[in-house]
Formats: structure tokens, sequence, C-alpha cells
């Protein structure tokens, strides 16, 4: 008599979000937990920031629904591609909230580093899952290699946003309500590289480390598609 394999569970999109509820939930019971023990709200700027990282992904979903119905010529889809691009930084921003980090009497410091990790976890899986479906959409139309170099471009432009952000305080909604602040001092770094050496370096770590990261996660699940 043949043995029967091992039964493999199907992929399920309800299984992946109910999963990814969850992790938003364990980031949420940390931070409510250590509010509510410390009778402190030092980090419930996290709340806002995990609100934003999960941003890019609904819209790389609505962009990735659209796409496959009217392709990437169209308005909407140029419209969303661009919302998209200008949200994405925020899935990777909280990488920068460890600034915060410090003794600081309230609660035990590995607590308050699991729950910063905790955050950002969380928002690079938010982030890496929005350019995931983008990426995918991207090679019924470039080739592998003009893909992932478009994909590169994107992640150094994030990086660099994650600096403006952090450094000069700049957030996405500045694209449309400082416009003039955030183009002078975008273009002053370009037009006098020399005094803002602190800008080609940030933006090169932040996305040497995420590039590789998604690198991983991609080649990952080629590999797990192939078996």
């Amino acid at each position: 008599m043949k043995k029967r394999g091992p039964t493999v569970q199907k992929a399920s999109p309800l299984r992946f979000l109910v999963s990814l509820g969850g992790l938003s939930a364990v980031c949420l019971v940390l931070l409510f937990g250590r509010i509510i023990v410390t009778d402190s709200s030092r980090y419930i700027f996290l709340l806002w920031n995990l609100a934003l990282a999960i941003i890019p992904a609904i819209l790389a979903w609505t962009l990735v629904l659209r796409v496959r119905r009217h392709g990437w010529l169209g308005w909407q889809q140029i419209g969303l591609a661009l919302l998209w691009l200008s949200f994405l930084p925020n899935s990777f921003y909280m990488i920068t909230d460890f600034v915060h980090l410090r003794p600081n009497y309230e609660a035990e410091l590995m607590f308050d580093i699991v729950l910063l990790s905790s955050f950002l976890l969380a928002g690079l899986v938010y982030g890496f899952l929005s350019v995931y479906l983008v990426h995918n959409q991207l090679l019924d139309r470039f080739k592998a290699n003009k893909a992932l170099l478009l994909l590169a471009f994107i992640f150094l432009l994030s990086s660099f946003a994650v600096y403006l952000g952090r450094f000069s305080r700049y957030n996405s909604w500045d694209v449309l309500l400082r416009p003039a602040g955030l183009l002078f001092d975008v273009s002053e770094r370009f037009v006098n590289p020399g005094a803002h050496s602190q800008t080609y370096l940030t933006t090169l770590i932040f996305f040497l480390l995420l590039f590789s990261l998604y690198l991983v996660v991609w080649e990952a699940t080629r590999l797990i598609k192939s078996r």
C-alpha cells in the first residue's frame, strides 16, 4: 500500500490577513500594557507610526487590483502608484524610532527594546508586503533585472525619505502641505553635497539594509514556490 505524504495546507489569503492582524495586535498589547502599568504615554507615537506603515500595503493591494484589470497606463493607476511611493517610507521609518530608547525608570529597558522591535518588524512586514505585490506586477511588464533595478531605485528614494523624516521632520503629507520647503531642502542637498555628507551616508546605510532584507524575502518566496 502506497504511503501518503504529509498534507500541505494551501495558502489562504484569510489566514495571511489574520496573521498580519495578530502581529499588529501583539504590538498594541505591548504598547497599551506598558501605558497601563507605567501610567506613561511615552511611546504612544508608535500607534500613529504603525497606522502609517499599514497604508502602503493597502495602497499596493488597490493598485494591483486596478493594474490587473486596466494595466499600468491610466491616470488612476499612475496616481495610486505615486501615492504608494509617497507613503512607502512610513513602513520603514520605525527603524529610526530606536533613537528614543534609553533607561527611563518606567519599564525595564529590555521590555522597551522588545516593544520598539515589535513595531519595527510589523512596519517592515507591511512595507515588504507592499513592495512584493508591486514587484510581481512589474514582472508582467519588465524583465526581471529591470524590475529589480526599478525596485532598487524605489528603496533608495524611500531611504532618502526616511532620512528626511527623522532629521528634517518631513512626512508624506508635506508633499502637498509644504512643497516649497521640501523642494528647497532636497535640492540643497544636491546643489551643495559637501555640506550634507550625513544625508548621503545615512541614506546609503538605510538603502543597503532595506534592499538586502527585501532581496532575502523575495528569494525565499521564490524558493518556496519552486518546491
